[in-house]
């Protein structure tokens, strides 16, 4: 029998596949939505109430939703079912805490950061100073808040001076390089996730990291002073200094720390031991000639290109 409306069966075929299309559309929302109740939205349930500084991390890069890398949190706290599906008071903490009194052991804390922040500046972390002496990385960072201290130029040195007194106390001395002025910050000559050089310095040894900005002493030079070449803080203390040009001791009695052979320090002193062993000295010089140090005459004191420059005097 020849049917009455040839097109019915077509529209029937259509009809349900667009019911079956709607049912797996409701089917996929329904397992997005439980993804969803596992990961933030079961914790903001609760925490989006009265913890504000929680919350603070939605204005953070770990609150970015729009990004894929984005964690979840309990991709940093754990699981932690005992602590949301607890019922009455005395509700059990997280798997994982971070605050400064969290029981959970460091090597946990910081594996869950570890966990993507991976390589770059934080490739020599395993065996460093900061992580041998036990440290996680919030007892420097605050990952909740939109702006963490320590990445922010104006108030990293107050998180570093808060264990590093001595360097505080130095930094405040008449001379000292801009810290205290926030020009520089101590990330401007460290890497305190690890390093290959001394102290946690960017560059592999001292010089090359003062060479960063201080180009003019870089050299190569013709005549070359051996504790330049050797390491600058054989002169200079870096965090500050009473002495000026961040000097350990000042002129002439730095300099006579070393040259002994022919300036006694007690006669520099005196005014009575200088250029004896020079072509025609004296060795008697007036205590005003002294005061003005030894680099009035060898003015070149890291190092000369000129061919009489052996005594840096040029």
């Amino acid at each position: 029998m020849k049917q009455k409306y040839p097109g019915h069966s077509f529209a029937a075929m259509l009809f349900g596949m667009a019911l079956a299309l709607g049912v797996a559309v409701t089917a996929q929302a329904a397992d997005n939505k439980d993804l969803v109740l596992k990961g933030d939205a079961k914790c903001t349930s609760c925490h989006d109430q009265d913890e504000k500084s929680v919350m603070a991390i939605g204005k953070t890069r770990h609150g970015a939703t729009g990004d894929s890398r984005t964690p979840t949190c309990t991709n940093c706290h754990g699981a932690s079912d005992t602590h949301a599906n607890h019922k009455g008071g005395n509700r059990p903490l997280p798997d994982r805490t971070f605050d400064k009194k969290s029981a959970t052991p460091t090597k946990s804390r910081n594996e869950a950061c570890l966990s993507c922040h991976k390589g770059s500046a934080r490739m020599q972390w395993a065996g460093s100073r900061h992580e041998g002496q036990g440290l996680a990385c919030t007892t420097c960072h605050t990952v909740h808040n939109q702006h963490d201290k320590v990445r922010e130029k104006a108030t990293q040195t107050e998180t570093c001076f808060s264990c590093h007194k001595e360097q505080r106390a130095q930094s405040n001395r008449s001379s000292h390089h801009p810290i205290p002025e926030g020009k520089i910050v101590c990330s401007s000559c460290h890497n305190p996730h690890g390093s290959s050089g001394p102290k946690l310095l960017l560059e592999d040894t001292v010089n090359e990291t003062c060479f960063t900005c201080h180009t003019e002493k870089r050299g190569p030079f013709l005549w070359e002073h051996a504790p330049v070449s050797d390491s600058c803080t054989n002169c200079h203390t870096p965090h500050g200094s009473s002495n000026a040009a961040l000097l350990k001791n000042r002129p002439p009695y730095l300099c006579s720390s070393c040259h002994i052979r022919f300036h006694q320090a007690e006669g520099i002193r005196e005014g009575r031991d200088l250029g004896a062993a020079l072509p025609g000295g004296t060795g008697r010089a007036t205590v005003p000639t002294v005061g003005k140090a030894c680099v009035n005459c060898h003015a070149r004191i890291h190092g000369s290109n000129h061919p009489s420059g052996a005594a840096f005097a040029r």
